[in-house]
């Protein structure tokens, strides 16, 4: 019976017309940052709706911690035990922003997979999974049209010198702004820190812009922004709507953790957010105007949690501040870590039809289950070596069992593993030294990981230690000695 529902619910689209795709990805959003998910300060009246009008996800997790893997993840199916980038990392092939480490020509996509069954396929905002001119470009990796940020490292500002066009770049600032710089004399100003182009408006252009031409036949439209990952570069009259009284306390942030000064940190944190929220709300709009609604599935979540803490009390890194807006919630952890703050996320599906409005799932699950999930929305033939399950049941209010336990593997900010059998977790942190030991966790009691039940329940432990040695293969960038005798 497992494989009888997805089975007739992809005959059922033969007799229909399929449906748009429509994923948003944010960058660094926290699970706490967002209206629905308890946030208080900060405004998302737009995603606030899209959780009114379909599913919101209690229990769904990012691939990976930071970017770059995450992305891999989402992509191509394959958790970070398999998947070919389990970290970030640069393709430094001498040009200015080459790219991060490129997938390869064998890596299969989401985008390629929907091509084969007449799906158009965009991508725009930030890719980080290889060089235009490598086989890690999305134009060579499945979609038609891409427009934004290839390398993670130019995103770091949101006025660069060029954003990249299919395989070409479009100058769009005379007069760019690096992501990184301390002013540590004089009133730091919004303004010394802005240029001609704002760079998420222009992504936002071009996406709109395909919904319009491909308004007539299905669609896979993929927007990975770039909010709220800083720097912090949001438009003045967002800034304006949030309370002065806010940032009268610390006062200006002057660049010392990193990425640019900011005279206003906390409106300017909460500025970008709303800003994300109101490039959502517009995307959503056109496809009200094409009368697109009803027949486009809309996704959105984040690829990690809220930015890294620091050692400066004052401000966290890029002079973010995620006490103030109890960032992600009571989880333990931030982006980079894979304790739940790091890789819980905020997920809501709109599905008109599908998905009962207003309503929450407490499934477990994560990024390798969308590859699975769009084949079978779209009938398309799904690869033979995807690591997720197929979430279709979950989103139509059926009954839910994972395949197999979730896994994460994280080369970055010292090894650490983690594997999720829901309600069980075990992680362990520090894997590199000789007294790390794992950890384990029952979510269902304990969200907030603060007891360690390891010593009470050590069959359990080994169960999940097995896995994380068993479902994996060996990676020459990401090696794990103690696993692949490397």
């Amino acid at each position: 019976m497992k494989m009888l529902f997805p089975l007739l619910f992809a005959a059922s689209l033969q007799a229909a017309q399929k449906p748009n795709i429509v994923f948003i990805l944010a960058d660094d959003l926290g699970f706490g940052e967002v209206g629905c998910y308890g946030q208080e300060k900060i405004k998302t009246p737009h995603l606030d709706q899209l959780a009114k009008d379909g599913m919101r996800f209690t229990h769904h997790y990012t691939g990976a911690a930071v970017c770059a893997p995450a992305r891999c993840v989402l992509l191509t199916g394959r958790h970070l035990g398999h998947a070919e980038i389990r970290n970030n990392g640069d393709s430094k092939n001498g040009r200015l922003f080459p790219g991060q480490w490129p997938i390869t020509a064998e890596a299969i996509t989401i985008a390629e997979s929907l091509k084969t069954t007449g799906y158009a396929t965009g991508g725009f905002g930030k890719w980080g999974l290889g060089p235009t001119d490598s086989t890690g470009s999305p134009i060579r990796q499945g979609f038609d049209r891409f427009y934004g940020y290839n390398c993670q490292r130019n995103a770091h500002s949101f006025y660069p010198p060029f954003l990249d066009d299919d395989e070409g770049i479009d100058p769009i600032n005379k007069n760019p702004i690096p992501g990184h710089k301390r002013q540590l004399k004089g009133e730091v100003l919004a303004d010394t820190y802005r240029a001609e182009t704002y760079a998420p408006d222009r992504i936002l252009e071009e996406a709109i812009n395909f919904i319009d031409q491909h308004k007539a036949k299905p669609f896979f439209l993929y927007l990975p922004f770039v909010e709220p990952h800083v720097a912090m570069h949001p438009p003045q009259e967002w800034m304006d709507r949030y309370p002065k009284e806010w940032d009268e306390e610390k006062g200006a942030y002057r660049g010392q953790n990193g990425y640019l000064p900011h005279p206003r940190p906390r409106a300017g944190y909460a500025s970008m957010i709303s800003d994300l929220d109101e490039h959502i709300g517009t995307v959503l709009a056109r496809l009200k105007k094409h009368g697109l609604d009803d027949n486009t599935i809309v996704i959105f979540t984040s690829d990690n949690g809220p930015t890294h803490s620091s050692r400066d009390p004052k401000f966290n890194v890029g002079g973010v501040d995620t006490d103030f807006f109890n960032s992600k919630g009571d989880l333990r952890g931030y982006k980079g870590s894979l304790y739940e703050g790091g890789i819980r996320v905020p997920t809501i599906v709109r599905w008109p039809g599908k998905t009962k409005p207003g309503s929450t799932t407490a499934a477990p699950s994560y990024f390798p289950d969308w590859f699975p999930t769009l084949c079978t929305i779209a009938g398309a033939e799904k690869p033979k070596n995807l690591d997720g399950s197929d979430l279709v049941p979950v989103l139509s209010g059926q009954k839910f069992q994972r395949t197999k336990p979730m896994l994460w593997e994280f080369h970055g900010y010292g090894l650490q593993l983690a594997v999720t059998d829901f309600p069980w977790k075990a992680i362990r942190q520090q894997t590199r030294k000789r007294n790390s030991k794992w950890e384990l966790y029952n979510l269902e009691k304990d969200p907030n990981e603060k007891t360690n039940l390891a010593a009470k329940h050590p069959k359990i432990l080994n169960r999940l230690k097995d896995i994380s040695r068993s479902d994996r293969s060996p990676n020459e960038r990401s090696k794990l000695q103690e696993y692949d005798n490397q």
